[in-house]
């Protein structure tokens, strides 16, 4: 009798099982595919968010919320100290120096050297994410800074997209309002005078969902915040002017020094504390365009049907420019292959796959949101000819490892901000560091010096060594280019040489 029950119950469940399984092959037989909404935040660092920092002098509780319902991923890294590079890398899975993509567009100004030749738009015939979700029915829709493309031809409806609301050659919104109507911006309407841009693009955002929420759909909000210009609405700014004189902060004494570029040079000021009350004005008024993205999310029901990314281009600014944030303990800002550079903030909710309120320390990159997104959706990426990144999906569903055993950064430019030329390898817990200007390596152990002030390249030059071999045949893998000498000054370094 016993075993009757036992056979007839194991039966059930089989047949049970089998059911669900068959009910998922048809979802995917009927081209039932998730929503997308890909929110990227210009120069925010990593520090300036609630989730990373539990100290930040910014509030940030709509972003660490949507941390608290994925996975928060604390070796998160974009592809390059500034923004082109790593937006490219985003929508195509690659490497950026692939295509000579290895500065901002068209930003190239020298130094003691002159800089890498640089591309400055993204080759047409890239198959970006936004071609591959709508080739398998996704509706697409992009707002705010593109800054992939100097003319309309590489914008974004060119690229994938069915609709572009704001995205064009700009960097940031410099001309007219600025960051209030008018805009002076060829592909978004001007709205009532003083009207916001922050809360444009997520009101632009919100009408996209909730006339496509019958259909999967990509949105991907890209913010002009929190770039310059610093501006924010007055009564944020005076909230934080408040609250830093309540805290006894000052906007006195937060400087220190940094970096030389140069043996000898004059030192870089950096930001060394959180004060400064506009940028946490721009900060707040972001976070809260994104709560009301998530928010039209909840009210559709479509929540549990959307995977949700956010992450930034680049680090926080912190020596030039204002020096508006401070990422401290990290090194070095926006413009810098130290962590403060490139360590960004970096989240995945994808409902039913990650575990809500989980973290990862497995070190990963813009490169992987393509390869991760493609797979969640059930997408081939059977147009795109390469792929450098890996998907993420073994890691949000629990696992700790990739197959990869490094990463790589190539810079071969002076930044805006102070940044040297050069390039970058992360293996495990090392960080090499490759000065272009002249060979010099520094070695730096992550998990015991975050900060990047002990150099221990002298003490582990058999590990210098190695780490540089890889660094030198991943530059040969993807063709990368060097600073060039000038008429008549010094022989430019070439590594190998």
């Amino acid at each position: 009798m016993l075993v009757t029950v036992m056979i007839r119950f194991l039966l059930v469940a089989v047949s049970f099982a089998g059911s669900l399984f068959c009910a998922e092959r048809s979802d995917a037989a009927e081209g039932k595919h998730p929503n997308l909404l890909f929110v990227l935040v210009d120069d925010l660092g990593y520090m300036d968010i609630g989730a990373n920092n539990p100290a930040t002098f910014y509030e940030t509780p709509n972003i660490d919320a949507l941390a608290n319902s994925g996975m928060r991923f604390t070796n998160g890294y974009a592809a390059n100290p500034v923004c082109s590079p790593t937006r490219y890398s985003i929508l195509t899975g690659k490497y950026p120096s692939r295509v000579d993509a290895t500065n901002f567009f068209a930003g190239n100004r020298g130094g003691r050297f002159l800089p890498a030749v640089l591309n400055d738009r993204m080759p047409l015939d890239e198959w970006t994410l936004a071609e591959a979700v709508k080739a398998s029915g996704y509706s697409t829709f992009f707002a705010g800074k593109w800054h992939l493309g100097p003319t309309e031809e590489f914008w974004p409806v060119h690229q994938g997209f069915d609709v572009n609301a704001g995205g064009h050659r700009a960097g940031g919104p410099f001309k007219a309002g600025k960051y209030f109507s008018p805009y002076a911006n060829p592909r978004l309407q001007d709205g009532p005078k003083g009207e916001h841009l922050t809360a444009r693009l997520a009101d632009e955002t919100v009408t996209f969902i909730r006339e496509h929420k019958e259909q999967p759909f990509l949105a991907y909000l890209s913010f002009y915040s929190v770039h310059t210009p610093l501006m924010a609405p007055r009564d944020l700014v005076a909230k934080y002017q408040n609250k830093a004189k309540r805290l006894g902060l000052s906007e006195a004494d937060v400087f220190s020094d940094e970096e030389q570029v140069w043996p000898n040079a004059q030192k870089r000021k950096v930001r060394s504390l959180q004060t400064h009350a506009t940028y946490a004005a721009m900060v707040e008024s972001m976070d809260k365009a994104v709560g009301k993205v998530l928010t039209t999310l909840d009210e559709l029901g479509l929540a549990e049907n959307t995977i949700v990314c956010l992450t930034s281009d680049n680090g926080g600014l912190s020596t030039s420019e204002g020096s508006p944030t401070s990422n401290l303990p990290l090194r070095g800002g926006k413009g810098w292959l130290y962590e403060g550079g490139i360590r960004e903030a970096f989240m995945i909710r994808a409902p039913g796959v990650t575990k809500p309120g989980t973290t990862c320390d497995v070190p990963v990159m813009s490169i992987d949101f393509y390869p991760t997104l493609i797979e969640l959706c059930g997408i081939p990426a059977v147009n795109q000819t390469q792929l450098d990144g890996e998907s993420l999906v073994s890691l949000l569903s629990g696992g700790n490892e990739t197959k990869r055993t490094s990463l790589f950064w190539h810079y071969p430019h002076y930044s805006n901000q102070g940044g040297f030329p050069g390039g970058a390898v992360r293996s495990g817990n090392w960080k090499l560091v490759e000065r272009y200007e002249d060979g010099r390596k520094h070695l730096y152990h992550l998990g015991d010096d975050i900060g990047e002030r002990n150099d221990v390249a002298d003490k582990h030059p058999e590990l210098v060594q190695r780490m540089i071999s890889d660094l030198h045949s991943w530059y040969q893998e993807v063709d990368a280019k060097f600073l060039r000498s000038k008429p008549n000054g010094p022989q430019a370094w070439v590594p190998g040489h």
